[in-house]
């Protein structure tokens, strides 16, 4: 557990006393650090990590911290390495579902300039294009779909689908009505949120400003939302009534990074949906 990471991180927080590793994570290596001050921080470190990947973490994280779910502390970041405060993490408490769909409403309702963000940043190791658009059926065609279209056949080797998103660009309405931007995690699958105390915890961002059901969608992919949450999240700034009718066409992003990243299944999931959009 030696390498970059660690010299750059001395030189930002001090001596490294002991490494352990910590169990989760499909990209990053996760670390228990211990310094010789007695501190302890939490470290993500990859192999090859893509160039600005930590800067633009510690970034999307700051973003967050200006809403009312907690969100660990950058406590420094190089090009090998993030450093974040170490939490100690346990079981969702039982108001942790109305805390969550609560606290994202308010940080959704925190908003953004635009469709996109001032700059590029990534989910996972893939690249993520925020360049702004007017209209986010168009940022969401061009922006978000297309790029992992173009790499999943060009890269991946996979089958070419750019005429099934075609038809999906040619079909406006599937979008719902027009919503301002919202202020997004951009990858809360339930992976990405911890429990400090009992209480939502925000991890693992790839921010940028959205349309606010994409979070929820992403929640709904791995392990659903209660209503429970829905509840809460409809206090704060109720969803469209029909906002559940376009789940699917959120998690088309989702799907096309996992068919990206790890091929098989989600590849004809892909396909299927895109037919069934469009």
């Amino acid at each position: 557990m030696t390498g970059a990471w660690r010299a750059e991180l001395e030189a930002a927080l001090g001596k490294v006393a002991r490494v352990s590793a910590v169990a989760g994570g499909d990209i990053n290596e996760a670390l228990r650090v211990d310094l010789v001050d007695g501190s302890r921080v939490f470290v993500k470190t990859h192999a090859a990590p893509p160039v600005g990947m930590y800067a633009a973490e510690a970034a999307g994280l700051a973003w967050l911290r200006a809403g009312p779910l907690r969100v660990p502390r950058v406590l420094g970041v190089g090009g090998s390495f993030l450093a974040l405060e170490w939490l100690e993490l346990g079981g969702r408490g039982p108001h942790a579902d109305e805390q969550l769909g609560r606290g994202l409403a308010q940080l959704h309702a925190l908003g953004a300039p635009t469709f996109g963000l001032d700059r590029g940043n990534y989910l996972a190791t893939i690249p993520q294009d925020n360049t702004p658009e007017v209209e986010f059926s168009t940022f969401y065609i061009e922006r978000r779909l297309r790029p992992l279209i173009d790499r999943l056949r060009d890269v991946a080797g996979g089958p070419d689908l750019h005429a099934l998103l075609d038809a999906l660009a040619q079909r406006r309405e599937r979008f719902g009505p027009p919503e301002r931007p919202a202020r997004l995690h951009g990858d809360l699958w339930w992976g990405n949120v911890a429990f400090c105390d009992g209480a939502p915890v925000l991890i693992d961002p790839a921010v940028y400003g959205g349309h606010r059901e994409i979070d929820l969608a992403m929640l709904a992919l791995f392990g659903g939302v209660s209503e429970r949450f829905v509840a809460a999240y409809h206090e704060v700034w109720p969803l469209a009534p029909d906002w559940r009718s376009r789940i699917s066409l959120w998690q088309l992003y989702p799907i096309a990074a996992h068919a990206v990243l790890f091929g098989g299944g989600y590849t004809s999931q892909l396909a299927r949906l895109l037919g069934e959009l469009g």
